[in-house]
């Protein structure tokens, strides 16, 4: 009999721990070279089958053999930072298990500065002899490529920290059992695939805890447990050669917070399902999105990538001094600019906010030990900061703004989003409606390009409506619109009162590639005279 139960027992022969076994790999990239060193035999070395108590003491004392080993060796800075994270993963696809996995990794990452140089070295051996080790490590690798430094690296002053922080939740998801999570996916799957135009579904949960330690010689010690929980679903519709997907509660996997179960229950997944499946059918039978310029709304499933990728990513400091060129990119929004710039209309704010609950970028503390704050990125419409870490905000004279962050142990902090916000606005989506009379509303990103010096940009669209007189009307597919970031942010005369928040786990950036869980919290706003059209 096909019950869940019996699904269950099929799953479970499927449930893995994965580790992943590395061997020593040495990276050298512009002066900064990075060690790494892994446990043949897997990540952690039996750390995981201690009592929490006992794996808090050897923490420490892992921590305490690094900061013993940088004394007397004339370091300007060293830091060590631990990272102890499991995370589970359930996927289902056209009524079938994707996946149910769940990953246990441990290990500990140690910079160094001297003589002007950068030096980096990681583990997943955690004994005395490896901390040892992986610290003189970094130390060499600093000595070394002081060779190619111009002086010595400077940083923002910040405050000394000890202390701890903790997630705020009400129930942690990994005491939830696997058959309920599968059950709920399974159920929303079984509603999405009623009609025979749904020819693929795909669905999702994904949940992670992440301890952080993190020491520094300036006296630092801090500890962090930072918890992530999220999912969603896509239906893809089919007929007649045309193909139209329809996401909840966001595109790219959905929506993430950094709160408990209760953050599942609060997105009602199973109660849109009808309506995502009927819309994904609609959208086969309408007309295509009119092209012309058009006053434009974008609603927070759209809003969330136009911030991303033409205010986050643009404002990101390394970006604006070159340090990314290579790879990611650089920007339009160059030092000169800083302060008097004319980003976006007077209504246009954006801040970078690590305090925002419920962001992905909310926490107690970067990884640099820089206290969470708040900080205007665009104020007024001016460009008024950048996000940066403690090396990059000395450059324009101003304090990090808490934003050096590293995907894992074996990564480099660099600056990265936190939750960048589109502050509210006065009006209500009504009332944004009602100011139109020859319009596009858009919902949810379905495609995005954007030049590398995040300027140029067009971004396509699941959904959209066309608004005739102040009121909406007909549905319409395939939407695209395009512009210039600056003329585009200035164009805004409408922001509503009303921010959602969603999370991304997918912001790649960096050499070796680094993938960050990022937040925006959005308002819907409105734009004039925007170009449209329609994806062929």
């Amino acid at each position: 009999m096909f019950t869940i139960k019996n699904l269950l027992k099929i799953s479970y022969s499927h449930y893995t721990v994965f580790f992943l076994y590395l061997s020593s790999v040495l990276w050298i990239f512009g002066g900064v070279a990075q060690w790494e060193s892994t446990a043949s035999h897997g990540r952690g070395q039996g750390f995981k089958s201690l009592h929490l108590h006992e794996r808090e003491f050897k923490m420490k004392e892992l921590i305490e053999t690094v900061l013993n080993t940088f004394e007397g060796k004339n370091i300007e800075y060293g830091e060590i930072r631990v990272i102890d994270r499991n995370s589970q993963s359930i996927a289902v696809k056209n009524g079938n298990i994707e996946t149910i996995s769940e990953e246990s990794e441990i290990g500990f990452g140690i910079r160094v500065y001297k003589n002007g140089g950068m030096g980096f070295a990681s583990s997943s051996i955690l004994t005395k002899d490896s901390a040892y080790n992986a610290a003189i490590s970094a130390i060499k690798i600093a000595e070394a490529s002081s060779k190619l430094s111009k002086g010595k690296t400077l940083f923002s002053e910040e405050k000394v920290s000890k202390d701890t922080y903790k997630t705020p939740y009400r129930k942690d998801p990994f005491d939830v059992p696997v058959e309920k999570k599968l059950s709920i996916l399974l159920q929303i799957d079984e509603i999405l695939r009623k009609k025979p135009e749904i020819v693929l579904t795909m669905l999702q949960m994904n949940f992670f805890k992440t301890k952080k330690y993190f020491a520094s010689t300036e006296g630092h010690w801090i500890e962090q447990e930072i918890l992530e929980s999220g999912g969603g679903y896509t239906a893809y519709a089919f007929k007649d050669g045309e193909l139209q997907p329809r996401s909840y509660p966001g595109s790219h996997g959905g929506n993430y917070h950094t709160e408990g179960w209760e953050f599942i229950e609060s997105l009602k997944l199973l109660e849109n399902a009808e309506r995502i499946r009927d819309e994904a059918i609609a959208l086969l039978s309408v007309k295509p999105c009119p092209e012309g310029v058009f006053d434009l709304i974008l609603l927070p499933g759209q809003m969330v990538l136009q911030v991303h990728e033409s205010i986050g990513h643009a404002t990101e400091l390394d970006r604006v001094l070159g340090y990314e060129a290579s790879y990611a990119g650089t920007s339009f929004a160059t030092l000169e600019k800083l302060g008097n710039f004319k980003y976006g209309s007077e209504i246009v704010n954006v801040t970078s906010d690590n305090t925002y609950p419920g962001g992905l970028g909310t926490y107690g503390y970067d990884d640099e030990g820089t206290p969470a704050r708040k900080v205007y990125l665009i104020k007024n419409g001016i460009l008024n900061d950048y996000l940066s870490s403690r090396d990059t905000a000395v450059v324009v004279g101003k304090n990090s703004t808490a934003a050096a962050r590293a995907s894992n142990y074996n990564r480099i902090p660099i600056v990265r989003m936190t939750n960048i916000n589109l502050e509210p606005g006065d009006k209500s989506l009504e009332e944004l409606i009602g100011g139109i009379d020859n319009g596009i509303m858009m919902d949810v990103n379905k495609s995005w390009s954007i030049d590398e010096k995040r300027l140029n940009f067009q971004f396509g669209c699941e959904i959209a409506w066309k608004i005739e007189k102040g009121r909406v009307t007909e549905m319409v597919r395939n939407p695209i619109y395009w512009g210039i970031t600056p003329e585009f942010w200035n164009s805004c005369d409408g922001i509503s009162k009303k921010q959602e928040l969603f999370g991304l786990l997918t912001c790649g950036k960096g050499e070796p590639g680094q993938s960050m869980h990022v937040g925006h919290a959005v308002p819907a706003a409105r734009f004039r005279k925007v170009h449209c059209g329609s994806k062929k």
